[in-house]
């Protein structure tokens, strides 16, 4: 038994009895093969060796990792973590030592030690997560190369606990990969062809799927396996997703696996550079090969050929198995798969497409499978995706027979209520009439119990449709018992609270989520629908307001008022203006400086240049504060003070600049810094002489440009249509005679003492 699996604890000796036991012995004739058998197994509290070495087997199916090795991959793994940990640090204190180098000849080091031993790494639970960050680095040609080597184990390898995370990630980071060789982005590789050609990670990948094929409906309820495969259909398939992204939105990993992975610090790249070694830029990421559309399709295939009705039907409620079918409905959507007789959908729905398609007027029954999915945890979500990715006939059939005259008990279930929120978003004007029929009398009960996101769902509907939005308005306002036109002031603080105007105490409850999603819906409605939150902002003081600027939920609120398309810009900028003299006390706190830059974004020139003028006295505080001093750089004050003119003609650029999606680069003030200071050092190699003459005649003075001859009274200096100045030789005497003494005219000689 190797030594790291010994189990730890005290041993007993053994006694004389037990020593002589041990001891062969030369057994009486008499006794037959049963009486042999018997001593042989001796009591029944001790493992039989072979059960022993079978979970071993299963452990680690490839061998055990050397003890130095993994001592090895441990240090390995401490220097990548610090180099990810401390990438803002790169290439400070190197001088001229490139630290990309040496951080290539450490993994290289560390990727000779893996050849030959690659499966015994991936099984090993250290060695295991030191891949998953290594795979970060590795360049496209490694990868292709790590891919290659674990060929013909990956139906072993997704089914160990280790293991499965390794090639999750390695499927997830081959994305950028696939996508550089989609465009014909092919790694440089000068070493001999001893071995063989090398295949294209895309063909890798191809190869992998007719791997698990086989296997591929036994591997959906396998708890490791599972997430293999999300990460694998999320690589074929990524326009089936287009809302997902491999680190957030994307089912790939369960919730506990995403928190571990959380622990173990950043994951990404230790290059600096990391084109083609790291993550590619996001709009890069959209070519996949065609090839893969064709394999997904067969793995939906696959699992209609291998499963029927009854067993399909099973995995929507299995905790393992229902994420990756709720995948595999949306492929099969994507590929214009579902209405068909058959499909996996089809099964799910007990039929209905089926139905459909033989008699288009047929009137279903209620399925009692499907009703139980709507109170089930995890198969509501899938229950969610057959909603959202049903055709349309399906979905009127789904709303006439699971949700018309159920909505009041289903919007009230605490599982149920989202997939009403969900089924919502697809109903048409008559149908959202009946929605707010039938659940009239139900809306003060779903604001007690918490149950807004229906609401906030009929809202939503009802501003992409552009139609009873007065019925919206008046079912929030019967929701949250505001009646008088008095009460409906509060809207804003009942609505993030979640509590009706007689319940809520300010003082002591906190803004929920929903409610600010609610307000934030309540904002897209068309004006003047939408004015009763205008209104009951307006109506706050500058503290409260400040006071939900400084929230995390809250200001998402402040945020839609300036972004909402529907809101009319005078009561943007009546907002704007409301918060001026306030600026600095807004902008002080880590929420609420992003408020202020959407205030800043958001105001007209005049409106920017008040702002500004209203901080210059508060500049200093600015400076020394950890939040607003990023504000500060914005605005540009010791600009503003200085150079009025140079500051309207910035702030135009940068205007511009915004309009036409960042074509053009705006000029920064430590560009005009630079120009201004190349202009003083080149007057200041001349004569001062010279440069008054040159400053009186206005050389190079453009029209619109703050200069001091701007400033001086009527009469001294005329300006011409051409920019310049003309004055003549009074106007140059002037000059003269105004401008401070220097050290030229100002020396005198010292006698010596």
């Amino acid at each position: 038994m190797p030594k790291e699996n010994r189990k730890r604890g005290k041993k007993h000796k053994k006694s004389a009895q037990a020593q002589r036991a041990d001891e062969p012995e030369a057994l009486p004739l008499e006794e037959g093969p049963k009486e042999i058998e018997d001593q042989q197994s001796g009591p029944s509290w001790i493992v039989p060796a072979q059960a022993g070495a079978d979970e071993a087997d299963r452990d680690a199916p490839f061998g055990y990792v050397d003890a130095d090795i993994k001592s090895y991959f441990r240090n390995v793994d401490t220097q990548l973590k610090d180099w990810q940990e401390n990438a803002a640090d790169d290439g400070e204190h190197g001088g001229d030592v490139d630290p990309n180098e040496n951080r290539r000849i450490f993994l290289m080091a560390a990727l000779q030690e893996m050849v030959g031993q690659e499966r015994q790494l991936s099984t090993d639970p250290e060695c295991a997560s030191v891949l998953e960050r290594m795979v970060y680095s590795m360049d496209d040609f490694v990868r292709r190369v790590f891919v290659d080597s674990l060929r013909g184990s990956y139906e072993q390898l997704a089914k160990h606990r280790f293991a499965s995370h390794v090639v999750q990630t390695l499927l997830t980071v081959a994305a950028d990969t696939v996508s550089r060789e989609s465009r014909g982005i092919m790694p440089a590789f000068d070493g001999n062809s001893d071995k063989g050609e090398l295949l294209t990670l895309s063909q890798l990948v191809l190869d992998l799927v007719e791997e698990l094929t086989p296997s591929f409906s036994s591997l959906i309820l396998d708890q490791f396996a599972s997430h293999v495969l999300r990460a694998l259909l999320m690589l074929l398939a990524p326009q089936a997703f287009p809302t997902a992204t491999h680190s957030s939105a994307a089912p790939v990993r369960s919730k506990k696996s995403a928190a571990w992975k959380t622990k173990q610090g950043p994951l990404k790249s230790i290059f600096q550079d990391t084109e083609g070694k790291g993550k590619a830029p996001a709009e890069k990421q959209t070519a996949e090969p065609s090839a893969f559309r064709n394999a997904a399709r067969k793995l939906v295939l696959v699992l209609q050929k291998d499963l029927g009705e009854n067993e399909v039907r099973s995995l929507a409620a299995n905790k393992v198995a229902s994420p990756v079918l709720q995948m595999l409905l949306e492929i099969e959507a994507d590929q214009g798969l579902t209405d068909e007789p058959g499909s996996l959908m089809d099964r799910v729905l007990v039929g209905l497409i089926t139905l459909h398609h033989n008699d288009p007027s047929a009137v279903p029954e209620a399925s009692d499978f499907l009703a139980t999915l709507f109170r089930d945890p995890t198969s509501s979500h899938l229950l969610e995706t057959l909603i959202v990715r049903a055709p349309g006939p399906i979905f009127v059939l789904l709303w006439s027979t699971y949700f018309e005259g159920k909505l009041p008990k289903l919007a009230l279930h605490p599982v149920a209520n989202f997939v009403v929120a969900k089924a919502i978003g697809r109903v048409n004007e008559q149908q959202l009439c009946g929605v707010l029929e039938e659940l009239q009398p139900s809306w003060k009960k779903l604001v007690q119990n918490s149950r807004v996101g229906v609401l906030r769902a009929v809202a939503d509907r009802s501003a992409a449709l552009g139609v009873q939005e007065n019925d919206v308005c008046e079912a929030v306002f019967t929701a949250f018992d505001l009646h008088t036109p008095e009460d409906r002031k509060f809207v804003v603080q009942c609505g993030l609270r979640v509590y009706s105007l007689q319940a809520s105490d300010s003082t002591s409850l906190e803004s929920k989520t929903s409610g600010a999603l609610l307000l934030q819906s309540l904002l897209h409605l068309s004006h003047p629908h939408n004015d009763a939150v205008i209104s009951s902002i307006q109506a706050m003081s500058v503290v409260e307001i400040i006071a939900l600027a400084h929230n995390p939920t809250s200001s998402r609120v402040l945020d839609e008022l300036l972004q909402s398309p529907t809101v009319p810009s005078k009561a943007k900028r009546a907002f704007i203006l409301s918060l001026i003299g306030h600026y600095h006390v807004l902008v002080d706190d880590r929420i609420g400086s992003r408020v202020g830059d959407r205030c800043w974004a958001s105001a007209d020139p005049y409106l920017k240049e008040k702002i500004g003028r209203s901080l210059i006295a508060h500049e200093t505080d600015l400076a020394g504060s950890f939040y607003g001093k990023f504000f500060a750089r914005n605005l540009n004050l010791h600009l503003l003070q200085r150079r009025p003119e140079d500051w309207r003609n910035l702030q135009a650029s940068r205007a511009l600049a915004a309009r036409t999606n960042g074509d053009t680069k705006p000029p920064t003030d430590s560009t005009l810094d630079m120009r201004k200071k190349r202009k003083r050092d080149s007057a200041k190699s001349g004569d001062e002489i010279d440069v008054l003459f040159h400053e009186a005649l206005g050389a190079g003075v453009k029209k619109g440009a703050l200069t001091e001859v701007d400033s001086q009274p009527p009469g001294s200096a005329h300006k011409t249509a051409g920019g310049r100045t003309d004055g003549g030789l009074n106007a140059v005497l002037d000059a003269i005679q105004s401008a401070p003494k220097s050290e030229a005219f100002s020396r005198k000689k010292k006698r010596p003492h």
